[in-house]
C-alpha cells in the first residue's frame, strides 16, 4: 500500500503539495530504515524510540499532504501509521524494561 500511495501522488505531480508529500514520504522511508540502524546496530533502544517518535510524526504529515493530492493515497498509509504506533508501543516498552 505504500508503493500505491507514492505511486498515486507521483502520477498526480504536478497539484500542490505533491512534491512535499513525495520529499515526505521519502524523508520516512529513511527514517524507516533508519530505525534498525539505531535500535539494533547500536543497541540503543532510546535512539529507536526517538526516531520512531520522528517516524510517527512524519508519517502523519505525509498523510496530510498526500491528502491534499489524492485522499485514496492518505488512507492507504493509515495501517502503517498503525503499524508504526505498535512498533513504538514495543520500543517503549524494551526501553522501559532495559533501564
Amino acid at each position: 500500500p505504500m508503493a500505491v500511495a507514492a505511486l498515486m501522488v507521483w502520477l498526480k505531480r504536478y497539484p500542490p503539495g505533491a512534491r512535499r508529500g513525495l520529499g515526505l514520504f521519502i524523508f520516512q522511508l529513511a527514517l524507516n530504515v533508519g530505525w534498525s540502524g539505531l535500535f539494533f546496530g547500536l543497541k540503543s533502544p532510546l535512539a529507536g524510540l526517538l526516531d520512531v517518535a520522528v517516524l510517527w510524526c512524519v508519517i502523519l504529515t505525509t498523510i496530510v499532504a498526500f491528502s491534499k493530492t489524492s485522499r485514496a493515497a492518505a488512507w492507504l498509509l493509515v495501517p502503517y501509521l498503525l503499524w508504526v504506533s505498535f512498533a513504538g508501543y514495543l520500543n517503549a516498552g524494551i526501553w522501559l524494561l532495559n533501564t
